[in-house]
Order: C-alpha cells, then structure tokens, then sequence
C-alpha cells in the first residue's frame, strides 16, 4: 500500500506541471473520481428509477439556452487553440510541451483548463437525456465517451497543458460547434426537422475526427519528437477505440437501417406487383 501511495505521489506531484496543478479542480483525482462515478450512477441507475414513473419534463427552452452556449463555448474553444498555436506558431508534425511561462504557452493552458470545464459541463446532456426519458439516447458509447473527456481534460491540464496532443481539443471543440448547433434547431421543435437532414453526417464527422487524431498521434512513435511516448500511446488507443465505436453505431444506425428499408420497399414491390 506504501508503494502505492509513493507512487501516486510521484505521478501526481514530481510529474505534474507546477504551473497548473493547484488549478480549479486540477489538483487532485478525487473531486474528478466523485463527479464522474455520480454521473454514471445517475445516468445509469438512480435518474431512470427515479424518472420510471413520472412523465418526461419539456425543458425545451433550457435545451435551447443550453446547447446555444455550449456553441458560442465551443467556437471560443476552436478560436483560442488556433490563436494559441495552431494557427500560426504550432507544427502539425512534431510539437512539445512548452514549460515555460511564455505567455503563449500560459494562454494554451489556460485554454486547455476551460476545455476541462466544458467536458464537465458537457455531462449535462446526458442528465437531460434521463429528466426527458430519451433513455435510447443512453447508450454505452455516449457513457464512455462522457466519462473519458473530463479524464483526457484533466490529465492534459495537470501534465501537458500545450503541445501536440491539444490538437485532440481544437477538432473536438469544431465538432461540437456543429453537433450543438444541430441539437438547438432540433430542440425548437418538429418544424425544424426538414431543415435537419444531415444529421447522419455529424457521426461521419465524428469518425474523421478520430482518424484525423489517430495519424496526428501516431506519427509521434516514428519522428523522433520530444512528445512523452506514453501518452502518444494513449491518444493513439483512444482515437482506435473511438473510431471502432462510432463506426460500428454508423453501421448499426445508418447503413443497416437504409438496407432494411431498400429490402422493405422491394418486398411491398413483389407485393403490389403479385396484387395487381
């Protein structure tokens, strides 16, 4: 147990940037361990039992006002990791960690801090998935991937607050500012739904941003750069896992879906034709 805890120590506080850790909620794993392991509990267990008898609340207004902020959070998010490197200074190819208390690299931290709190944030969809009984919207992939935002958020601010990996939250932010927007036209009612019909696309999306992630990471284990290996590794795992996930709910949803219909509108064909 000792060894344990020396070893925590030594990751938490030797490994750890001196520049971030006593940020808000970067300090340690146990206020982040609580909310997540709440967020689960609720989500899987304590908000259905809770909602099985009641009707779902509207929130339509909230819904609105909710994924209206989180795209005006979303393209601040695009606009300051782009201003703070990758627009400009950042290589796409190789980029270190920058410890120093450069002024540009203080604003990617500061950046990748309010990245942290918008995956937290971001945990509301799925308490408003339970409160309006969307419980098919709940499904495993929308759980983990939740859950291991806020993580990458944390573990980015407390040890790699800038460099190559926050190319991961710069995509992720552009996607949200699509997938936000789609979730407020949706959320004002059916009239919007005509003017919906790309909503397949956001997962096509999805996926081109983890494979996008996936080759921006992988190059890391072949160029020689002065990036920890470990977390290249990490990133590299993640983009695979999430790649396999969202392509398999592309497949499930869409593809299968369409062919079920194509073989839908033959049979009634056959049908009609045998009728007739």
């Amino acid at each position: 147990m000792t060894g344990i805890v020396e070893w925590y120590k030594e990751i938490m506080i030797n490994k750890s940037d001196p520049r971030t850790r006593d940020w808000f909620l970067t300090s340690g794993l146990g206020p982040l361990s609580v909310i997540l392991v709440s967020y689960v509990y609720f989500c899987t267990s304590a908000g259905p039992r809770y909602m099985k008898d009641k009707k779902p609340y509207e929130l339509r207004n909230v819904m609105i006002v909710y994924n209206f902020i989180q795209v005006l959070l979303s393209m601040y998010l695009v606009y300051e990791g782009l201003m703070s490197g990758w627009l400009y200074d950042y290589n796409y190819y190789c980029q270190p960690v920058d410890y120093s208390d450069n002024p540009q690299a203080m604003r990617m931290a500061r950046g990748v801090h309010f990245y942290y709190m918008c995956k937290l944030i971001e945990l509301l969809d799925t308490v408003f998935f339970v409160l309006r009984k969307k419980n098919r919207q709940i499904s495993t992939l929308h759980i983990y991937h939740h859950t291991l935002m806020p993580i990458c958020g944390f573990i980015g601010c407390r040890f790699l607050p800038n460099g190559h990996g926050t190319m991961l939250g710069v995509i992720n932010s552009f996607i949200h500012v699509i997938m936000y927007t789609y979730y407020m036209l949706s959320s004002i009612g059916p009239q919007m739904n005509k003017y919906l019909w790309w909503k397949k696309y956001l997962t096509t999306l999805q996926l081109i941003q983890f494979l996008f992630v996936f080759v921006h990471s992988v190059q890391l284990f072949f160029n020689g750069c002065n990036y920890p290996t470990f977390i290249a590794f990490l990133l590299t795992l993640n983009s695979i896992v999430f790649i396999y996930m969202f392509g398999s709910f592309y497949v499930e949803n869409y593809l299968k879906n369409e062919r079920r219909a194509a073989a839908g509108k033959t049979s009634n064909g056959a049908v009609l034709n045998k009728a007739e």
